[in-house]
């Protein structure tokens, strides 16, 4: 039977991605496994840095299924983090309290990039993250589908050469109009290297495989087109066998090329209308998202209104969701208040 095909999926997240009319839209959040919860800050505690609890199969498998157990979300996704990859290339970073990561080496030259690891050989370095999957699949038992992901080379790339988080990106921008070829050349072993991360962890239990293109928004359409585009493509026509989505942070711009990707799902920030959406893909994807993530700092009521709202300009071949991942002080009652909105059928005659 093919995998895609709703007949074969049993869950509402899973059929809702392949396009299916489900009873409700599903709903899971961004960021979902972190400090909103209280056993997640608990868990945290026991280990010296972020890195090593990534590095803990059990833990982060622990992590993955709290927001199923305290939140009742339709769909558990793998706590790791983006940075695994270039760290798997040979681009150490460290993930630094309350400020973010930061890489102590960059790329900057054709030597640079010629020195890192790609492919299978890198993807084999991240084990531990296949080993939470397979781990986390084995204790969910069928509740709830799991969810994989990577960063997308674009972004993968920003990080890579900037050394971290930036205002500008301009160090990274700066390559692609000065050295293109160097550009390209890096792009392509991310990809290669996230290709065979992202078979691995099918093959180690993901149901459904999310790209994060966080920095999307900071490329001009032209250049997205041609440093962004490509290599999503590459690595949603290497995974047929599981449905992708796409989530591309502030490209508004660029959601006709996305509509064009073999992927069944585009996630969409708050910024962007459904409406918008909707005529920019044609119609072609399921949409995913988009309540802006400070709305969970207001009371329940506000929270069921906009929720509502949500939810009815989308109409329909949606998944529930924030337009960004869940801030790490938004109060936990925002958050149910939020998933049990989208979970009651109340909305439906508010």
């Amino acid at each position: 039977m093919n995998p895609l095909h709703p007949k074969s999926l049993p869950h509402l997240f899973l059929r809702a991605a392949a396009g299916e009319a489900t009873e409700r839209a599903p709903v899971w959040l961004m960021r979902q496994a972190g400090r909103i919860l209280p056993q997640y800050r608990a868990l945290r505690s026991r280990f010296p840095d972020f890195k090593a609890f990534v590095k803990t199969p059990e833990a982060a498998a622990e992590a993955t299924i709290q927001p199923v157990d305290e939140l009742g979300v339709d769909a558990a996704i793998i706590f790791s983090d983006i940075l695994v990859v270039p760290e798997a290339m040979g681009l150490d970073y460290e993930m630094v309290e309350a400020k973010g990561p930061r890489f102590p080496k960059i790329i900057e030259t054709r030597h640079d990039i010629a020195t890192l690891s790609s492919g299978a050989a890198a993807a084999e370095r991240l084990d531990y993250v296949y080993e939470a999957l397979k781990i986390t699949k084995r204790e969910l038992n069928g509740r709830v589908p799991l969810i994989g992901f990577a960063g997308a080379p674009w972004t993968i790339l920003a990080y890579m050469t900037e050394g971290g988080g930036s205002k500008t990106f301009s160090k990274a921008r700066r390559m692609l109009y000065t050295e293109p070829e160097l550009a390209h050349s890096l792009l392509q072993k991310i990809t290669d290297t996230t290709i065979y991360y992202l078979k691995n962890q099918v093959a180690a239990g993901a149901d459904l495989l999310q790209l994060f293109d966080s920095w999307a928004g900071e490329l001009p359409p032209a250049h997205y087109r041609a440093f962004a585009v490509p290599y999503l493509r590459q690595i949603c026509e290497a995974l047929p066998e599981v449905p992708k989505t796409v989530f591309a942070k502030g490209a508004w711009f660029a959601l006709e090329d996305l509509a064009d990707l073999p992927c069944q799902v585009i996630g969409l920030d708050w910024n962007t209308t459904p409406e918008f959406a909707q005529i920019a893909t044609r119609g072609s994807k399921v949409l995913q998202g988009n309540l802006d993530p400070c709305a969970l700092y207001a009371g329940t009521k506000t929270i069921e209104k906009e929720t509502i709202a949500m939810l009815r300009a989308f109409g329909g071949r949606h998944i529930a969701n924030l337009g960004h991942g869940v801030y790490p002080d938004t109060p936990l009652d925002g958050v149910r208040a939020f998933v049990e909105t989208v979970k009651s059928a109340a909305w439906r005659t508010a």
